[in-house]
């Protein structure tokens, strides 16, 4: 494979209304960066609430006429669009390490998950069939219908700019929806891509629609009455704050918040195994991942024989610019992210973990303002400590060790977030009582990184998720369309005179 192309555009990025360009009413700017250099890259503009109430009535007008099409030739748009995606994946990941700062071949693979959900959105014509009772009382039939919300909204994180959209607006769109994305500010560009690929896939002006910027946008979809459903990932503070004012505003939200992935690691586990998963799910993507592990639980003497495997392989960590092929990790997204982590491992030293592999100050040759920090590894963590409860989102992986599989279960039930979890074992008994009594949405057993595939659905547990439905899958079609039951008779069935009792079948 020869090198990929960079991402080099320097246009100012703006919004996308009623199938065009389109730019903000105000002139709010923000710069949007290329961490690997730190240098700023191309200017993005802001909404203003005049821009999301632009969007939402281009949204509005043509919902009803694309809710009206047939499902099986929505799917042959959204087939179409899927095409186009595997034609310019590899532009779009470009675009994903020219902004997030991830390796490009990581960048690909979120782009072949987004293309997965994409996929699956394709069949969803049989997933909206309802149900039919025929007789179910003398002279009635009873059936059920599942039918599009209409204008819905998607506010999506810098991680995946790619991937998570497209957990959402494939699946809202075959659903008869029309959508709004506001994807992050940091990685803004492939919205604008992926905009442009829906309307050459035939996708109709004004059924989908991204807006860029920041909380004037959130809160003004959060408040616009028009906009009957909002789909988030993010931190848990700003999940638990979408889903209150959303259903404050009668909206239905999912709100996938923040993780502390744990890893359990069983003195039965091949250490060779563990060790590489624990590597490549704790430092890949710079630990930017809501499915990143970030905790090492170490089981019994376990803990002797991985940890000074693990500060050896994070030793060698492979830091460089994402566009050259052999890089394993990437910079940090932003500065302030960076600063914010090496914050945290200046934390962990003085909470007294002990700390093994010291990431900070690292530097890229070439590379001075980049945004770089190396892999930090911390031995001996304790559930007391910050670094132990809170969510770092940075290639920072702590070693707390336990007694026994009791004490690793006890360990993980009692946290607050249950997003992801995996347990490294030979022992079939013990992962299928892991399996049982983890209280956490996704379970890996010897995976490290548990995502479900497409028609599976994505979702966490306590603070982790808010609202009722996980992303994609059945799940997400449930969440994108509204139940309707009818019961109906015809006059020759119907007795004469009032009815003033429930009726019953007869």
């Amino acid at each position: 494979m020869g090198a990929p192309a960079a991402f080099t555009a320097t246009a100012e990025i703006t919004h996308w209304i009623g199938g065009q360009r389109v730019p903000s009413s105000g002139n709010r700017r923000q710069p949007v960066f290329n961490p690997a250099t730190g240098a700023v890259s191309r200017q993005l503009h802001l909404a203003e609430t005049a821009d999301v109430n632009a969007a939402v009535a281009n949204a509005q007008t043509a919902f009803q006429a694309w809710a009206d099409t047939p499902p099986i030739r929505r799917a042959r748009v959204i087939n179409n669009f899927l095409a186009l995606m595997n034609q310019h994946k590899d532009t779009l990941a470009a675009m994903i390490t020219a902004e997030h700062g991830k390796v490009f071949t990581d960048a690909q693979g979120e782009v072949m998950r987004g293309i997965d959900i994409i996929e699956f959105a394709c069949g969803i014509p049989q997933l909206l069939k309802g149900d039919y009772t025929d007789q179910v009382s003398t002279g009635i039939d009873n059936w059920t219908m599942r039918q599009p919300l209409g204008v819905v909204a998607g506010v999506t994180p810098f991680n995946f700019p790619v991937m998570v959209p497209c957990w959402m607006f494939p699946v809202a769109l075959a659903c008869g929806n029309s959508f709004i994305l506001k994807p992050s500010e940091r990685d803004p560009s492939p919205s604008l891509f992926m905009a442009e690929l829906l309307k050459q896939a035939g996708l109709p002006d004004g059924v989908f629609n991204v807006v860029q910027g920041d909380k004037v946008a959130v809160d003004a979809l959060l408040s616009h009455p028009d906009v009957k459903a909002l789909s988030f990932v993010g931190s848990t503070p700003i999940a638990q704050y979408i889903y209150e004012t959303g259903a404050h505003h009668g909206k239905r939200v999912q709100a996938l918040g923040g993780a502390k992935n744990h890893m359990v690691v069983m003195p039965d586990a091949d250490i060779d195994q563990a060790v590489d998963a624990l590597i490549g799910a704790g430092y890949g993507s710079a630990g930017e991942r809501c499915m990143a592990i970030s905790v090492a639980v170490l089981v019994g003497d376990v803990a002797d024989k991985v940890v000074p495997r693990l500060a050896e392989r994070a030793r060698a960590l492979k830091i460089k610019n994402g566009m050259e092929l052999d890089a394993e990790m990437g910079p940090i997204v932003t500065r302030e992210a960076r600063d914010r982590i090496e914050g945290y491992i200046k934390l962990g030293v003085e909470e007294g973990a002990q700390l093994v592999v010291d990431g900070r100050g690292f530097k890229v040759p070439g590379h001075d303002n980049g945004f770089f920090t190396g892999g930090t590894l911390f031995d001996h963590v304790t559930p007391q400590m910050r670094i132990y409860k809170e969510e770092i989102f940075g290639p920072v992986l702590g070693c707390v060790r336990v007694a026994d599989f009791a004490a690793a279960v006890d360990l993980i039930n009692a946290h607050e977030f249950g997003n992801g979890v995996a347990c490294f074992t030979s022992d079939g008994n013990v992962a299928r009582e892991f399996a049982r009594r983890i209280q956490v949405g996704m379970v890996g057993i010897n995976v490290p990184i548990p995502v479900p595939m497409a028609w599976h659905g994505f979702g966490g547990w306590k603070k982790s998720l808010f609202g009722d439905m996980h992303a994609y899958g059945e799940e997400g079609v449930r969440f994108y369309t509204k139940q309707k039951s009818v019961m109906q008779r015809w006059p020759a069935s119907i007795g004469k005179g009032a009815e003033f009792v429930m009726p019953t079948a007869k």
